[in-house]
């Protein structure tokens, strides 16, 4: 299993049941199954993408591993070696100011079983060790409750609210953050 890992991206972190790696252009198809999936994309950002737009997310995040050294990353199901999701941090835009990020988006047979919040965790952790953040944040719509359950047993409260556009679609955002303990 790990030498098939390695054909694809830089291994970040590992948790008790997932890897997280960089992505590489051989994830596309296991990426359009999240991204070109209606109903996981409703959830999140109102429609799915279609191949093309899932590329243009593909490449950049491949862009910022280069510009950040991190981005949303594969998250690999260890007993199966598959793709079943993504997480990460990310530079987001919050009210004008850049904040650190925590994303994750799963295909949706990969719901309801603590892998986006161990993945999350994770992530938060990376943020606070290696890269020294105080506040790490996630942005998620009003409507996506089990998304806003990941974020609370990641350890994150909510601390605002705004209106964000995406795809020319108006939208209700809750902004979650968590402190780092060591500040």
């Amino acid at each position: 299993m790990t030498e098939t890992v390695k054909q694809h991206g830089k291994i970040m972190m590992e948790t008790e049941r997932l890897i997280l790696r960089e992505m590489t252009q051989a994830d596309l198809e296991a990426l359009c199954k999240i991204l070109c999936d209606e109903e996981v994309m409703r959830a999140a950002y109102e429609s799915a993408f279609g191949k093309e737009e899932a590329q243009g997310w593909l490449n950049r995040h491949l862009k910022r591993y280069a510009d950040y050294g991190f981005s949303l990353w594969a998250v690999v199901l260890k007993e199966a070696n598959e793709m079943i999701g993504q997480c990460g941090l990310t530079m987001q835009s919050w009210k004008e100011k850049e904040i650190l990020e925590i994303g994750y988006l799963f295909q949706k047979a990969y719901w309801h079983k603590g892998y986006a919040t161990e993945s999350a965790i994770a992530c938060k952790e990376y943020a606070f060790s290696a890269l020294n953040a105080d506040t790490v944040y996630s942005t998620i719509r009003d409507t996506h409750i089990a998304s806003q359950g990941v974020a609370v047993r990641a350890g994150m409260k909510i601390i605002d609210k705004a209106v964000k556009n995406f795809r020319n679609v108006d939208m209700d955002f809750f902004l979650y953050a968590c402190v780092n303990p060591s500040y």
